[in-house]
């Protein structure tokens, strides 16, 4: 392992954490919300803690990074931005205890959404748009920004990138990795200032676009607002934030064939169509259940089951409706569209629908070969036969993100959670979505866990936010051997 080389690439995202704290703090300064000295002191100590580091630290001839080092570099970086996002919340008194201040953190940089806030809109605008800017830095990467703007480190960014990116086959759009990295970003911010305009032409506040829009992209979830987006009661909204937590779902490879003029790569993306086809199955299936036990109108049984089916099933975690009191199949569904996720190459969490479709077409090869043991066949996804070696990556993601589920819900259930909440606290964590049901429902937040359960829920979300193989290694003791 590169050890030097990995501890100065932590440096310059620290220092890079430090600077975008400068942002909120020009918000304090215009609304003057009394939180401008906890948030330059949170800025300095966090860019002086990098900048000496990365002086410290000689810069080291090209390298080419192994996988243990981009193993080590996302991991590290990931929990060392939890750890230093909560300076703000800190010094500001907003959130005074360590572990609450660290969830809060962790919860925005892994675009999971989960808080302990019972007050939000109490909150200077400094924080508020702290907590956004967390999601929005989160959702694409952090390391991904890095390797965009940070070539001259002259470490070698493919492996970084596999390692970071969300996504069980990385999509190569450029020769260059660097130049990969810039096109989404640009994707990124392109869609996020479309939904700040639209937000705000239908009267939303400029600020509350602002922050809503950079935590819709990253299917992040925070909201200025206690009742979330509930709290605007506007079909407009409700249209707005529909079509771009799904664009936030789609792989972003396919926006930027789009952009380029493909009119129809929607359309001829297997993975999207099958995205697609089912959010509006679930939204069909729980209209009609509420229809009538819940709501009076059709209309409106369609309006509140569109949203919330596509705010879960893209771990965005936006909520218009306290669907904890919905039928039990309305809430089921839900829960499996916490475990769905969105689409592989997107900012939405989960287990994704490429892994999802290949695991049932996988599943559905193996009998076809028990009935037709001569038959030369592969699974193919996209008319292209998927490799033998990502295939049982996917087994072995799929197997481990259950076998995680369910020993940090029985960690959870021994704190004393009742089934519902252990269940759905850890399907909301490891699949980044946030507000789940019973004690963590859509209208509640996670305050009450106790705080072992509050570390157990942060190492969930890191795990699904890295797609957990990129933590779960650090574990293992062959990882530290030469």
């Amino acid at each position: 392992m590169h050890l030097l080389v990995i501890i100065r690439f932590i440096a310059i995202l620290t220092i890079f954490l430090g600077i975008s704290m400068g942002l909120p703090l020009g918000v304090s300064l215009v609304f003057r919300d009394g939180s401008s000295i906890a948030i330059l002191t949170s800025s300095l100590v966090t860019t002086l803690i990098g900048l000496i580091i990365f002086l410290l630290i000689k810069k080291q001839d090209r390298v080419s990074l192994s996988h243990r080092d981009a193993v080590a570099i996302v991991s590290l970086g990931w929990m060392t931005s939890g750890l230093l996002g909560t300076l703000p919340y800190l010094f500001s008194g907003s959130i005074p205890d360590f572990t609450n201040a660290c969830f809060e953190s962790i919860s925005g940089f892994t675009t999971t959404g989960a808080s302990i806030i019972t007050d939000v809109e109490g909150l200077p605008q400094s924080i508020l748009l702290w907590r956004s800017l967390t999601q929005w830095l989160g959702g694409m990467g952090i390391i991904v920004l890095s390797i965009a703007i940070l070539p001259y480190l002259g470490v070698g960014g493919m492996q970084l990138y596999r390692a970071e990116i969300p996504s069980p086959v990385v999509d190569k759009l450029k020769p260059r990795i660097s130049e990969t990295a810039k096109t989404l970003w640009k994707v990124y911010v392109l869609i996020t200032f479309m939904e700040i305009i639209l937000l705000y032409a239908g009267g939303m506040p400029f600020f509350d676009s602002v922050c809503h829009s950079f935590c819709t992209m990253p299917t992040g979830g925070f909201s200025t607002k206690n009742a979330s987006i509930a709290h605007f009661n506007n079909q407009y909204f409700d249209f707005v934030f529909i079509i771009f937590v799904l664009l936030a779902g789609i792989n972003f490879s396919l926006h930027y064939r789009l952009i380029k003029g493909n009119l129809s790569v929607f359309g001829k993306d297997s993975e999207c169509r099958v995205f697609l086809i089912l959010t509006g199955i679930f939204i069909l299936v729980i209209t009609f259940d509420i229809y009538g036990s819940i709501y009076s109108s059709l209309t409106t049984s369609f309006r509140y089951a569109a949203f919330q089916v596509s705010s879960i099933i893209t771990t965005t975690g936006f909520v218009t409706a306290d669907y904890d009191k919905w039928p039990a199949l309305s809430q089921l569904i839900l829960l499996i569209c916490m475990f769905i996720g969105a689409m592989a190459g997107s900012t939405g969490g989960g287990i994704k629908i490429m892994r999802i479709m290949l695991l049932i077409r996988h599943t559905y090869h193996e009998i076809f070969r028990v009935i037709h043991p001569r038959a030369v066949t592969s699974v193919k996804l996209g008319g292209n036969p998927v490799p033998a070696n990502v295939l049982s990556s996917i087994w072995g993601f799929f197997i481990l993100y259950i076998g995680l589920f369910i020993l940090a819900t029985l960690i959870m259930a021994a704190m004393g959670l009742d089934t519902v909440s252990a269940i759905a606290s850890v399907a909301a964590s490891i699949g980044n979505i946030g507000p789940g049901l019973g004690v963590v429902g859509p209208v509640k937040n996670y305050l009450a866990i106790p705080v072992a359960g509050k570390w157990t829920l942060m190492l969930c979300m890191l795990i699904g936010r890295l797609e957990i193989y990129t933590v779960i290694v650090l574990f293992m003791p062959e990882y530290w051997r030469k």
